[in-house]
């Protein structure tokens, strides 16, 4: 399947069978990976919740409609008497297999806040007895939103690496869209859902382009489209549309649809920013978090130049939450260069490669601090 997907585009390597080889190795190291995870964390969950009986025998009993284990732990977890951060913070960490760091940079949270708050929900959970067992039909919908938000945190976490030397995890990010398959099989009237499925998808379809040959990451503006997965852009495409048919875009629908518009386009000049800014606006109204604001600056620097983003990303600074977020002065150093500040874009760039927890962000920040200096 991979071969069909990628020869298309990449034409057919010197050596097919070589090449075939490599993939399957790769996938079936993924799979006992997971495979592993997997029965870690729910021997985990076991030896945590004393009140449960055996996880082996309560999943053989858990209805079948619901056929990825993964996905019924994270039914489970997702408990409503929990809070919603505890209860995507204590999935996180049980079922999709993530740090307390890496759970933290989600939230742009502190760790030592995150690890206070999975403990908390472990004890709820205890003293509440809640029962080993996935919701009926009728309370499943109240916890598809916090069902959703562990897979997208999960995905982000695969397609851009909190730490390491490596820029995508891309066993995570396989995870996460097997999962929203599955959960939009479960719900299929659910536009949010087919929603982030579309996203994932798409945004996917470029991981093949994101990083060269040596692993470095390779900017957006300087991706090799071809190398962009079009099945996989179709199969988003098709997502987004269910979603559009199933109601009013939310929050992942309309990133997806900011992902389709990326897509859509064959050159980086062809890009409909105007478009793409427009959508980051309407996506600001439903889901007004920092992060977002501060995409939505980048979409208006490419419509409309980037003097036009400075003051927004300015007014960003002053959020507590984006103090110690690299892509704020990533962001910024980018506008600065382009504004032609070269040597304030230096101590921006120098600033986020600091915060950066990636090893490869960080090189790449480093060089175009020195780019800058050297201008």
């Amino acid at each position: 399947m991979t071969a069909l997907t990628q020869w298309p585009d990449d034409g057919i390597p010197a050596n097919p069978g070589a090449w075939l080889t490599a993939v399957a190795k790769r996938r079936a190291i993924d799979r006992f990976r997971r495979d592993r995870t997997l029965a870690r964390q729910t021997e985990y969950v076991a030896r945590e919740t004393p009140a449960f009986s055996s996880i082996e025998e309560q999943l053989e009993s858990l209805d079948q409609d619901v056929g990825d284990d993964m996905l019924r732990l994270t039914f489970i977890a997702c408990h409503p008497v929990l809070s919603k951060e505890a209860r995507v913070a204590l999935t996180l960490r049980l079922v999709g297999g993530l740090s307390t760091s890496e759970i933290a940079r989600a939230f742009l949270s502190a760790e030592a806040t995150i690890a206070q708050r999975i403990v908390r929900a472990k004890r709820t959970l205890r003293e509440a007895r809640v029962p080993f067992e996935l919701p009926p039909p009728g309370e499943r919908l109240a916890r598809v939103a916090s069902v959703a938000e562990v897979i997208y945190l999960v995905f982000n976490e695969g397609y851009a690496a909190t730490s390491g030397e490596d820029v995508l995890r891309p066993a995570l990010c396989a995870d996460a869209l097997r999962l929203g398959r599955a959960l939009a099989h479960l719900l299929p009237d659910e536009a949010e859902v087919h929603g982030l499925v579309a996203l994932m998808e798409l945004q996917c379809s470029r991981a093949a382009a994101r990083t060269n040959a040596d692993g470095e990451p390779v900017l957006l503006a300087d991706q090799d489209r071809r190398r962009w997965d079009r099945a996989a852009i179709r199969r988003g495409l098709a997502s987004l549309d269910r979603a559009s048919r199933a109601g009013p875009l939310g929050p992942y629908g309309l990133q997806a649809a900011i992902a389709a518009a990326h897509a859509r386009a064959l050159r980086f000049e062809e890009t409909d920013w105007e478009g793409i800014s427009a959508l980051y606006d309407a996506l600001a109204e439903v889901l007004p978090t920092p992060v977002v604001h501060l995409n939505r600056a980048v979409a208006v620097s490419m419509a409309f130049g980037p003097a036009a983003a400075l003051p927004l990303v300015d007014a960003l600074a002053l959020d507590p939450a984006l103090r110690e977020y690299h892509l704020l002065p990533a962001v910024k150093g980018d506008l600065l260069e382009r504004c032609a500040r070269y040597g304030e874009a230096a101590d921006a760039f120098a600033a986020a490669a600091l915060l950066a927890g990636n090893e490869r962000e960080r090189a790449l920040l480093q060089r175009r601090a020195l780019v800058c200096r050297t201008r």
